[in-house]
């Protein structure tokens, strides 16, 4: 544990050395300038002081001398002081921010099936406080260089003074480290324990807020509590054990240098009657052992936290070494505003060790056309939106706009091209404008309320209370599920894509409120993939590709399908006969609540 805490500080030096040596120099000079402090408090005992008792004469001269000796060394450690901790924490929040945007940009690379494995709870905590762990140790590491420095330095100078002291140092400065390091490894396994605890804690949180709509419809606050409770615990129980331990050590390692301090007096006092040394002598020796502690903590400190830091950089590294990347081509498409042309050619997938999703895809989205997806659940509808804009790879085949494959374009020119409106809507926890725009250079107010009257959704933009600058709350709480759906239409719009992908994205609206919105991305000049349920929807489309067990069992237009194509009848009409029925009911209770009032 001991090595490789120190390579993974070795890397941090590596990359921040400049600062590094800064806050080292600092440190050493804090190390040397505390021996040489030591030193001139027993010359001022020795030679001002004693000198002054004895003949009950003080002479102002020397009095002055020492004042000034004693100042010029604080003013000097001062400096020292502000050069290690203002470069130590300067290399440390680097160094964590450098590892953060490493693993964010590493988030955003992974393809989406790699995100779907791993719990959001845990993918937040390797981006803080697994980043956070790894490079705490670094701020309190020039310290340490600079403190094993000032021992070997303080070991040598005071052998030289006397070797009887100096065996004092040698048994008492090995002593603290090899407590320190025994430390270490007990800690290590406690540490990298709390470590995964805390992803964990994290990841229930997450996941009990953002599913507090299913927990308090289901009833379900008290398990969530009791789940949260029992993980929240074991972490309480894990830094408890930590504490524990170091409650024990603690105190060992404030004693050593008292312990060491009183046999150099011990040791000192029959020195100095034996005549081989002088008070001066036994005065700096004596005092150097007390003001060790604090500095030689430092070694402590480190070596204390290297287990976190190597669990914490382990955590990290399974992220930068997930496989899975997803690079961009350099390639772009047309830029123009002309509608985009989308093609599957025998398309496959299949996620990792599952049966194939898709076989065999091939159809085209013509530019300027609509075209309606319509499957079962689970056919492959919402796997096929997602290789359409590239938020999966295919296994097999090839998805491409104009002509170009999508693995070949730059990530800027896919975004310009395609825009998906996924199933599930969200909001931001900002504006409207905010939500619409994204800040997006070049879409100003006019091009938000364009994309709102397409989307249906400038009149009840225009009825909030503060119109654009209305504030919609988290995941867009404040507004119903078809006015969430139609400013996510419209934050989609505003980019003015070629080619526009609706994954089932207007279901939560009314059928009349869906039909003017697809009339008018019709006549707006973009391409459309949607995937649909609805009658009324699926009959807007130009072309209707029916999926079945992840392939395409019929195309054509709706009319065709629905008289030649049993399954896609059935499955049209199921669907229609459900929502006549639920329209059915809903009247039936306006009635009812009517008749009663």
């Amino acid at each position: 544990m001991l090595l490789r805490g120190l390579r993974v500080l070795g890397i941090g030096i590596r990359r921040q050395p400049r600062i590094f040596v800064v806050a080292l120099v600092g440190s050493c000079a804090f190390g040397l300038l505390i021996i040489a402090n030591a030193y001139v408090i027993g010359a001022v005992v020795g030679e001002v002081a004693l000198p002054a008792i004895e003949s009950g004469d003080l002479r102002l001269g020397a009095l002055l001398l020492a004042a000034a000796a004693l100042i010029g060394l604080s003013v000097l450690r001062v400096v020292s002081i502000f050069a290690r901790r203002i470069g130590a924490g300067y290399m440390q929040y680097r160094l964590q921010a450098s590892l953060r945007r490493q693993v964010t940009r590493r988030y955003l690379r992974l393809p989406v099936s790699w995100h779907q494995r791993n719990a959001t709870g845990t993918l937040l905590s390797n981006a803080n406080s697994d980043v956070e762990a790894t490079w705490f140790p670094i701020a309190p590491m020039p310290f340490a260089v600079g403190t094993a420095v000032m021992l070997v330095t303080a070991i040598g100078v005071v052998f030289a003074t006397d070797p009887a002291l100096g065996l004092v140092a040698l048994t008492i400065f090995p002593a603290l480290l090899t407590l320190n390091v025994f430390y270490s490894r007990r800690m290590a396994p406690r540490q990298a324990r709390a470590q995964q605890l805390r992803a964990a804690v994290s990841a229930i949180g997450h996941e009990s807020f953002d599913g507090a709509l299913v927990v308090k419809t289901m009833g379900r606050e008290a398990e969530e509590t009791q789940r949260f409770d029992g993980k929240a615990k074991e972490l309480r129980d894990a830094l408890i054990r930590i504490g524990r331990l170091r409650g024990m050590f603690d105190p060992l390692l404030e004693t050593l240098p008292h312990l060491g301090t009183l046999a150099v007096l011990l040791v000192g006092t029959a020195r100095v009657r034996q005549g081989a040394i002088d008070v001066t002598e036994l005065v700096s020796v004596a005092y150097l052992f007390t003001v060790m502690a604090f500095p030689v903590r430092a070694i402590g400190w480190v070596l204390a936290e290297l287990p976190r830091s190597v669990a914490g950089w382990d955590r990290v590294q399974r992220v930068l070494s997930a496989t899975g990347e997803m690079p961009y081509g350099q390639q772009r498409v047309d830029t123009s505003t002309a509608p985009a042309s989308l093609r599957f050619d025998q398309v496959g997938f299949a996620h990792a060790d599952r049966q194939p999703v898709l076989r065999d895809i091939s159809f085209e989205v013509p530019a300027g056309r609509t075209v309606a997806l319509v499957g079962a659940t689970g056919a492959g509808k919402s796997t096929l939106v997602n290789l359409a804009c590239r938020l999966v790879d295919p296994g097999t085949g090839a998805v491409s706009i104009d002509g170009v494959d999508l693995r070949e374009l730059s990530a800027a020119s896919l975004a310009r091209t395609v825009a998906l409106v996924p199933q599930v809507p969200f909001g931001f926890d900002d504006s409207v404008r905010a939500n619409v725009s994204l800040d997006r250079s070049g879409i100003d107010d006019a091009q938000v309320w364009q994309a709102l009257r397409l989307a249906q959704a400038d009149g009840y933009v225009a009825g909030l209370a503060d119109g654009l600058d209305t504030v919609v709350g988290e995941r867009g709480t404040s507004l119903s599920g078809g006015q969430r759906q139609r400013l996510t239409l419209a934050r989609a719009l505003a980019g003015q894509p070629r080619l526009l992908i609706l994954d089932d994205a207007t279901s939560a609206v009314d059928p009349r409120v869906e039909a003017a919105i697809l009339a008018g991305l019709r006549g707006g000049g973009t391409s459309i993939l949607v995937v649909a349920y609805r009658r009324a929807t699926i009959a807007l489309a130009d072309e209707v590709v029916y999926l079945e067990g992840g392939v395409v069992a019929a195309r054509g237009r709706h009319v065709e399908l629905l008289a030649e194509v049993p399954g896609y009848r059935n499955l049209v009409t199921a669907y229609e006969q459900a929502e006549a029925e639920r329209e059915r009911q809903q009247a039936f209770d306006e009635t009812t609540s009517e008749v009663t009032r």
